[in-house]
């Protein structure tokens, strides 16, 4: 038997990070939206534990246990007195290291496919638990739609949403590593405030208020992924003299997403950005899109 699980891609609208604190990590107000780019992870009975990957990029994902999707099986399977006995497929879409929480994703989604195939019963606060464990934007992935996560992330607070919102995501070629982004966010920040959510972003959001959320985007490490990589401001102004109605990096980075009024806009803007030579491709997205969700059993 296979189990497969799809899990959502995410943006985030606002990331406001404060100070590095004693173990490392930063808190953060951090409001996440899933969007429609997706990944799915098939997860069937196995003599070990084993990990395989097709799609964009695939040669770039880890196939050993550093892998959050080996690393979710593990935990599952440690609190549950088996052994992870499992082969893990990933079917990639979501970008490479590319600031969408794909490597998240992909752990989530194990860990719900993992529960389902091996019938451990988990509820639902058992396998948020784990996702925290596995990584600040883990437990996102599994809940999807739209939330505000504080802490490092790890803690959700969920948002309503009064309409959809059209995206474009700008793949830049390569990678940034997220402790390099944050190192340089160190630098550059010496003293950043405590991180507050923005009531203006928050009540866009609710109202469904496109042009609102555009001017309420907003992202503290932007100036960090600039820093490191010049390139992608090239990037931000091809988005946006296109007709976006604002662009900003994707978390950590590369990614560059544009927020555009509708899916007519969403696709000449995603031509446009091509056709810049600023970016290596360009996706179109809506969202909100749900958490990770078992398609087949």
């Amino acid at each position: 038997m296979s189990i497969t699980v799809r899990v959502p891609a995410k943006v985030n609208v606002q990331l406001a990070v404060g100070p590095a604190r004693p173990d490392g990590f930063h808190d953060l107000a951090n409001v996440f939206l899933a969007v429609s780019l997706h990944d799915e992870v098939t997860a069937t009975r196995a003599d070990a534990l084993r990990v395989t990957c097709e799609g964009p990029d695939a040669d770039r994902v880890p196939l050993d246990r550093t892998n959050l999707a080996a690393r979710a099986a593990e935990l599952l399977a440690a609190r549950h007195g088996i052994t992870p006995d499992v082969h893990l497929h990933i079917a990639k879409d979501i970008p490479v290291a590319g600031g969408m929480a794909g490597g998240s994703a992909d752990g989530s989604a194990a860990l719900l496919a993992c529960d389902a195939l091996w019938g451990t019963g988990a509820s639902r606060a058992e396998l948020l638990d784990i996702c925290a464990e596995l990584g600040s934007d883990v437990p996102f992935s599994l809940v999807g739609g739209a939330a505000l996560g504080t802490g490092r992330g790890e803690r959700l607070t969920e948002i309503p949403l009064g309409g959809t919102f059209h995206w474009v995501f700008a793949v830049a070629d390569g990678g940034l590593s997220t402790p390099a982004v944050y190192a340089e966010f160190d630098r550059l920040t010496p003293d950043a405030p405590e991180p507050v959510a923005s009531p203006a972003l928050l009540d866009a959001l609710r109202t469904g208020d496109t042009t609102a959320l555009a001017g309420a985007l907003a992202n503290d490490l932007q100036p960090a992924a600039l820093s490191l990589r010049p390139s992608l401001a090239d990037t931000l102004a091809a988005g946006t003299g296109a007709g976006a109605l604002a662009g900003i990096v994707s978390g950590s980075g590369p990614t560059t997403a544009f927020l555009v009024k509708d899916a007519e806009a969403a696709e000449a803007v995603a031509a446009a950005l091509v056709a810049s030579g600023t970016c290596r491709t360009a996706r179109t997205a809506t969202s909100p899109a749900p958490g990770a969700r078992v398609l087949t059993a």
